[in-house]
């Protein structure tokens, strides 16, 4: 009898498992696929840039700012006791200044990847939009048909008719341009 329910148990959880790794739906089968592509983006970072990406969110952080304060402090008071690099603390500058250097550089390499990483996404967005866009006037379509075939007067409704027109991006961009403020 114990052996009969630690298999059912081992079967139901067997069961369970094998539940969670089918996608219930397609919102959830979406959030794996753009999971999968983060994840794919993270692992073919090169190392430098993952050292980019590494500096730059501990650079971020609190504790920097403390062992900067640190470090400052203890320079100065070191050069109180027994001056190595008096003041103005040239060396310090020195310092300061080339690390200041490899930190911009690794952060504008991590920002760089991560411009590249929201271009591809918002390239996504539209190329998602375009296609919801040819559904929903396919659909508005449809409608009108089945409208059309029941009677009912919302098939000739000026505004339904003009939803249901093919959308041209290129049009669309033409009108953003046209009426988008431009600088002085």
């Amino acid at each position: 009898m114990h052996r009969k329910q630690s298999l059912t148990q081992s079967q139901s959880k067997a069961s369970i498992a094998s539940e969670r790794s089918i996608p219930r739906s397609a919102t959830e089968q979406n959030i794996r696929t753009i999971c999968a592509l983060e994840a794919k983006n993270l692992r073919d970072r090169s190392r430098l840039e993952r050292l980019g990406d590494a500096i730059a969110v501990q650079a971020g952080k609190p504790w920097c700012i403390v062992a900067h304060c640190i470090w400052f402090g203890v320079w100065i008071a070191a050069n109180a006791i027994k001056p190595f690099d008096p003041f103005p603390y040239p060396f310090l500058t020195t310092a300061v200044s080339l690390e200041s250097i490899f930190l911009v550089l690794f952060l504008l390499m991590s920002q760089n990847r991560s411009n590249r990483q929201a271009e591809e996404r918002a390239h996504l967005d539209l190329q998602i939009n375009l296609l919801s866009e040819d559904e929903n006037t396919k659909m508005l379509r449809m409608l009108q048909v089945l409208c059309a075939h029941h009677g009912l007067d919302m098939a000739r409704d000026p505004e339904v008719e003009k939803l249901a027109g093919q959308v041209d991006a290129a049009d669309v961009v033409a009108e953003i341009q046209k009426h988008t403020v431009k600088p002085a």
